[in-house]
C-alpha cells in the first residue's frame, strides 16, 4: 500500500507552525535507492500522518479514559464524556447535529452500512402496509434500485455489484461526463425508477480531485421525491461519500442536502476509524444496523467504543473546523505550483493534466498528471524516482501494474495517456521547496528510462 507509511515521513504539522525537519526519516517504498537523500510524500489522498494534537489527544484518553463509557465509575465516565465531546466536534465540522453521528470502523463500514441499511428498509416496507401508499407499492418480488457513478470508490462499488449478483438489487453505474468530469444531474434524474431507494454519489473524486454536483443532485432529488410522495412512492434518499473532501474544503451537509454523510478520519490527519452522518436519524432518515451486540450507539452500531481512536478523531475534526480555510489556501498554492513547475520543465504538450476540466471545481491538493512517452507508465516512473513517494491513483488499486486507472478511462483520458498517470497528492505541511526537489527527481526519473531506450 503505497499510502500506508505515511506518519513516520513527513512532520504533520498546519503551514505556519514550525516542523521538525523530515530529512532524516527514510520510509521504505519509493524505488529501488538507497540514497540519503530526503523523501517527500505527496500521496495524502491515500492517508495522512496524525497531527501531533491528534496523538496527544489519543495518548490521553489511553492514560485516563480506558474504563467502558457504559460504566459508571470514573475511568468509564470519562469514556463516555470523550466521546459524547467527539460526536460534537464531528458534527460541527459538517454542520449537523451530534445525536445524528454515529461512529464507524472507517468509510468501507460507514458505506455499507448505508446500502445495506437501504436494502433492509426496502424489504421492510415491502411487508409493512401502508407505507408505500397502497397502490403504487412495488411488485411482489421487487429490489430496490441504487443509482452511482462510474468512478465510486470500491467501498460503493463493490457492495453494489455484489447485491446485483445476488439479485439482491439493481444498480445503475452512470457515467460520468467527458465534458465536465462529473456525474451530471440530468442523467442521475433519468436512471431513477419507481423502485429506486438511493443515489450515492461521491463528494469529490479520489484519483482526480473533481467535486461532483451534489447540492444539486440533492435539490433535484427533494423536488421530486415531492411527485413521488405525491403519487405514492416512497422518498429517494441521498448519500454522499465525504472520504477525500473532508480537511480540504468546507462541508455542509445543510448545503450538501444529503441524507447520509460518510466521514472517513484517516484523510484529514486523525486515526484510521470514521463515522456516518445520518440525517434526523431513525426520525426521518431509517437506518438499520448491520452488527447486533450491547446496544452502543443507540443500537445502530454496537461494540465497546474505540475510546481513544473517537477520541483522535474528535482533535482531527476540531482541527478541520478551525483552519479549514488555511489548509484549503496552503494546498491550493502548492498544488498550482506544481501543476506549473511541471509544465515549465517538461513542456504543456509533454504533461497532460488528467484532471483538469473547464469550469469544473476540484480538491485544492490534487494533481493527477501523465508526462507522455511510450516507456513512462507511471509505476515505471514511480520506480525510479529517489525522492517522490507518490502512487499511480487509488492506494487500494496499487496492485494493477501496467493497466491504466479505469478511473482515468471513465473521464475520457487516452489509454497510453491513463497508463503514465501519477497521482500526487499534497498536505498540510507540503512546500514549494519540496515541490522542486519533486520536479527534479522526476525530471531524472524519465532521463534515466529514455537513456536506457
Amino acid at each position: 500500500n503505497p499510502g500506508s507509511s505515511g506518519a513516520g515521513m513527513e512532520a504533520a504539522v498546519a503551514p505556519g507552525r514550525d516542523a521538525p525537519a523530515p530529512a532524516a526519516s527514510q520510509p521504505s517504498g519509493c524505488g529501488k535507492h538507497n540514497s540519503p537523500e530526503r523523501k517527500v510524500y505527496m500521496d495524502y489522498n491515500a492517508t495522512t500522518p496524525l497531527e501531533p494534537e491528534v496523538i496527544q489527544a489519543m495518548t490521553e484518553a489511553m492514560w485516563e479514559a480506558w474504563g467502558n463509557p457504559s460504566s459508571p465509575y470514573s475511568a468509564g465516565r470519562k469514556a463516555k464524556d470523550i466521546i459524547n465531546a467527539a460526536r460534537e466536534s464531528l458534527a460541527k465540522m459538517i454542520g449537523g447535529k451530534p445525536q445524528d453521528i454515529i461512529f464507524t470502523s472507517g468509510g468501507t463500514e460507514s458505506n455499507n452500512l448505508v446500502i445495506h441499511s437501504v436494502v433492509k428498509h426496502f424489504h421492510a416496507n415491502q411487508t409493512s402496509k401502508g407505507h408505500t401508499g397502497g397502490h403504487h407499492s412495488p411488485v411482489k418480488g421487487a429490489k430496490p434500485h441504487f443509482i452511482t457513478s462510474s468512478v465510486e470508490h470500491d467501498s460503493i462499488r463493490l457492495p453494489l455489484e455484489h447485491l446485483v449478483e445476488e439479485q439482491v438489487a439493481a444498480a445503475t453505474f452512470v457515467p460520468v461526463s467527458k465534458v465536465s468530469g462529473q456525474a451530471e444531474v440530468d442523467d442521475i434524474l433519468t436512471a431513477v425508477r419507481p423502485t429506486t431507494r438511493l443515489v450515492t454519489i461521491m463528494l469529490a473524486n479520489n484519483e482526480t480531485g473533481i467535486v461532483m454536483p451534489v447540492p444539486e443532485i440533492s435539490q433535484r432529488i427533494k423536488a421530486l421525491n415531492q411527485e413521488r410522495v405525491a403519487a405514492g412512492l416512497p422518498p429517494i434518499l441521498v448519500h454522499t461519500d465525504a472520504a477525500q473532501a473532508l480537511g480540504k474544503q468546507r462541508v455542509d451537509v445543510e448545503d450538501l442536502g444529503v441524507d447520509f454523510l460518510t466521514i472517513v478520519g484517516h484523510k484529514f490527519y486523525g486515526p484510521r476509524i470514521g463515522a456516518l452522518y445520518i440525517r434526523g436519524l431513525g426520525e426521518f432518515t431509517p437506518l438499520y444496523p448491520m452488527l447486533f451486540g450491547g446496544g452502543q450507539e443507540r443500537n445502530f452500531r454496537p461494540g465497546t467504543e474505540n475510546t481513544p481512536m473517537i477520541a483522535g478523531l474528535g482533535k482531527a475534526a476540531e482541527l478541520v473546523t478551525q483552519n479549514c480555510e488555511a489548509y484549503e489556501a496552503h494546498m491550493r498554492d502548492v498544488r498550482d505550483y506544481l501543476e506549473e513547475r511541471l509544465e515549465a520543465e517538461f513542456g504543456q504538450k509533454r504533461i497532460h493534466l488528467n484532471s483538469q476540466f473547464p469550469g469544473t471545481q476540484r480538491l485544492p491538493n490534487t494533481c493527477n498528471f501523465s508526462i507522455r512517452g511510450p516507456r513512462l507508465q507511471g509505476h515505471v516512473v514511480l520506480a525510479q524516482c529517489r525522492v517522490l513517494i507518490a502512487s499511480v491513483g487509488a492506494a487500494c488499486h496499487s496492485d494493477h501494474g501496467d493497466q491504466p486507472s479505469p478511473v482515468l478511462l471513465s473521464y475520457g483520458v487516452p489509454f497510453d495517456v491513463a497508463r503514465n498517470a501519477l497521482r500526487l497528492s499534497v498536505g498540510r505541511s507540503t512546500t514549494r521547496a519540496e515541490v522542486d526537489l519533486v520536479v527534479q527527481d522526476l525530471k531524472q526519473a524519465v532521463a534515466q528510462l529514455e537513456d536506457q531506450a
